[in-house]
C-alpha cells in the first residue's frame, strides 16, 4: 500500500487513479490517516466492489445463510420446469 500526504495527492491526483488500479493508495491529512484511494480497472471491478459493500446485498446473504441452516431453501435442481 503506498501512503501519500493529502498535499501531494491533489497533485498526482491521475497518476494516482492509475496506481490504485494495481493497490489500495493511502491519503493522509497531517501524517494521519484521512482516506483510501481505490482504483477500478474497468466498470466490472466497480460493480463487484459496490455490490460488496452493499449493507442490502450483505444482509441478504445473511437471510439465505440462515435459511439454509433451517433447510427453508429449496435447490434449484429440486425445481421442476
Amino acid at each position: 500500500m503506498t501512503k501519500i500526504p493529502l498535499n501531494e495527492a491533489k497533485d498526482q491526483l491521475s497518476a494516482l487513479l492509475k496506481q490504485a488500479e494495481g493497490e489500495e493508495v493511502l491519503i493522509t491529512r497531517h501524517g494521519r490517516p484521512a482516506g483510501i484511494l481505490i482504483g477500478f480497472a474497468d466498470e466490472d471491478d466497480y460493480f463487484d466492489y459496490m455490490l460488496e459493500n452493499d449493507p442490502r446485498f450483505e444482509a441478504r446473504i445473511a437471510r439465505s445463510r440462515e435459511q439454509k441452516r433451517r433447510g427453508q431453501i429449496t435447490r434449484l435442481e429440486d425445481v421442476e420446469p
